[in-house]
């Protein structure tokens, strides 16, 4: 890694402490620990108990949640969400949107208030740091020589961090969950970008917003995301956009097997397969729970997380969920068939998509809008709720901040109001 050996020492050994959060939409006396390589973070959920609830409640954050909904008949109420930490955080993520120098001077005015203020271990990608607008500012010298850096897809960061903060659009944090493949820490999202959907806090009051934060006094909303895996067949050639290697290094998704090559991803919004540059309509078989349900013949289908019923499912006429619902959506692209209608599925179910034998041209498929691939024949993509969801920090309350987005951003049901009619007078 790119690390300095001193830092990530001190990292190690700072952030070991169980710094840790619980939410009260689970159980008061369930704990888990992380698997993955690491330190092991012990986080504590806790609430009410549910109807009929018993000790084999011990699963990760987000299956803990499904459970208690699916399988307990217990309804949790949104706002019962809390962010507690079990001790208080020392490690924080900033996510920066590259190439944009109207996030500058904030990125610098956060990042010295967490570590001169704070005393906390910030981490920050590395390209971040080689703008040149960051690498030349000598007062900003003392303060980046602190940072710990890393690199997409090739460093393993998801050990060190106990919360992350972006500053940007959406973007930012689909891009914040792209780096963890396992549990995600609590994301707090600054809107600094263009839409801002996913991005309820303004930057103006940022000190006071992330106290409340590190003293632990917000709301949450757990956004589920899709586990996705992706098996090809050998070939001499394989084509991934944004790259697959770097100096002959293979990311730590990519794995072979057999003759074939798997690859994983967490999905926060969709995953999208569409005909890409062929002119011939896609023909692509979706199998759900191994049962063939449907051939979509059109431009695509859009799977796609209760998140991103908001994003591309919605241009494509599906409806909106709230992200509490535990769902997976199913949306046909441009669909040659006017009965072909947007479905709801339940999460935990398992979707595969892989090309008909009949179809006359590959396909491609995308992830939140990157690491875009050819399927040829005999590829196939499996995909299904993750047990990993993303804490989104709210700045009222889950319910409160969705409706406000709708309005804000997408102008849900905003049009002029109807005059009312003019009261007449009474004839005498």
């Amino acid at each position: 890694m790119e690390m300095n050996r001193e830092k990530l020492c001190t990292s190690k050994a700072d952030v070991s402490s169980d710094s840790a959060y619980h939410c009260s939409a689970c159980h008061d006396d369930e704990e888990w620990s992380s698997t993955s390589r690491g330190r092991a973070k012990s986080r504590s959920l806790s609430a009410s108990p549910a109807l009929g609830s018993t000790k084999e409640f011990r699963y990760v954050h987000g299956e803990s949640v499904l459970r208690c909904v699916l399988f307990s008949r217990h309804i949790q109420d949104p706002a019962s969400q809390r962010l507690t930490w079990n001790k208080p955080p020392k490690s924080v993520l900033v996510i920066k949107k590259i190439r944009d120098a109207s996030l500058l001077q904030p990125f610098k005015e956060l990042c010295v208030y967490l570590t001169e203020e704070n005393n906390m271990i910030v981490y920050v990608e590395k390209k971040v740091l080689e703008d040149p607008a960051i690498a030349n500012d000598d007062n900003f010298g003392p303060v980046k020589k602190k940072f710990c850096t890393f690199r997409e897809d090739y460093d393993d960061i998801s050990n060190q961090i106990d919360f992350i903060i972006c500053l940007g659009g959406d973007g930012t944090l689909l891009y914040a969950s792209s780096l963890f493949q396992g549990s995600v820490p609590p994301v707090m999202a600054f809107h600094l970008g263009s839409l801002g959907f996913l991005t309820p806090f303004n930057f103006e009051n940022f000190q006071s917003q992330v106290t409340q934060v590190i003293e632990g006094n917000a709301a949450l909303v757990l956004r589920s995301r899709l586990k996705v895996k992706v098996v090809k067949e050998h070939r001499e050639k394989m084509t991934v956009q944004n790259g697959i290697e770097e100096n002959g290094v293979v990311p730590t998704n990519i794995e072979k097997e057999g003759g074939k090559q798997i690859m994983q991803y967490q999905v926060l919004n969709e995953v999208v397969v569409d005909r890409g540059p062929s002119s011939y309509l896609s023909n692509v078989d979706v199998f759900l729970d191994g049962h063939l349900i449907t051939t979509v013949q059109g431009d695509g289908v859009i799977v796609s997380t209760p998140t991103g019923s908001t994003a591309y499912a919605a241009a494509a006429g599906a409806s909106m969920i709230h992200p509490n619902v535990p769902a997976i959506m199913i949306t046909p692209i441009c669909p040659h068939s006017l009965s072909f209608r947007p479905i709801v599925v339940p999460a935990g179910v398992e979707l595969k998509i892989m090309l008909s034998p009949d179809a006359r041209n590959t396909a491609w498929v995308s992830f939140d809008g990157r690491k875009r691939q050819e399927i040829c024949h005999g590829d196939s993509i499996s995909i299904t709720t993750s047990c990993y969801p993303l804490p989104s920090i709210c700045f009222r309350d889950p319910v409160s901040d969705w409706f406000e987005s709708l309005a804000e951003c997408l102008h849900w049901n905003v049009r002029k109001k109807q005059n009312n009619f003019a009261v007449e007078e009474e004839e005498f």
